[in-house]
């Protein structure tokens, strides 16, 4: 599914090993281990998911590593960095139709996708953000 949906076949390896263990975080070397993989294939993998802001990075003391995890505002921060790129596509389309100017089609065009990913933008932000509060207030049986 991760990756028909788009994602790195490493990528979505290591994120549902990720997800899949109880304690929801390891190590590059126990990923490595688990997946049978190369460590660099590990840690681009997980240069990409922290890129999306799917996984957080967190030293270790004790051990002296790195340990990658997912918290619980993992879908939250995924969220808002999706709304952010909505946002810059907003932006974009906004400032090409300034330059080509809104009375031509292209323009036009622009001015029209511009304002629907500007809209779509400030929705999101707001099911995120109601989204994440609700989640906070229920326990666990209520949230299914």
């Amino acid at each position: 599914m991760m990756v028909r949906t788009g994602l790195p076949p490493m990528a979505a390896r290591v994120l549902a090993c990720l997800f899949t263990a109880d304690s929801g975080d390891s190590t590059a070397a126990e990923l490595v281990q688990r997946l049978a993989v190369s460590p660099a294939s590990v840690s681009k993998a997980i240069a990409y998911l922290e890129k999306l802001e799917l996984v957080t990075r967190e030293r270790d003391p004790e051990r002296r590593r790195e340990r990658y995890l997912i918290d619980d505002d993992v879908w939250y921060r995924a969220w808002s960095a999706s709304t952010r790129s909505i946002t810059m596509w907003a932006r974009t389309a906004e400032r090409g139709a300034g330059i080509l100017g809104a009375a031509t089609p292209a323009g036009a065009r622009l001015q029209r996708t511009g304002h629907f990913f500007q809209l779509l933008a400030e929705d999101m932000a707001e099911a995120a953000e109601h989204r994440r509060q609700t989640l906070r207030t229920q326990s666990p049986a209520e949230q299914q």
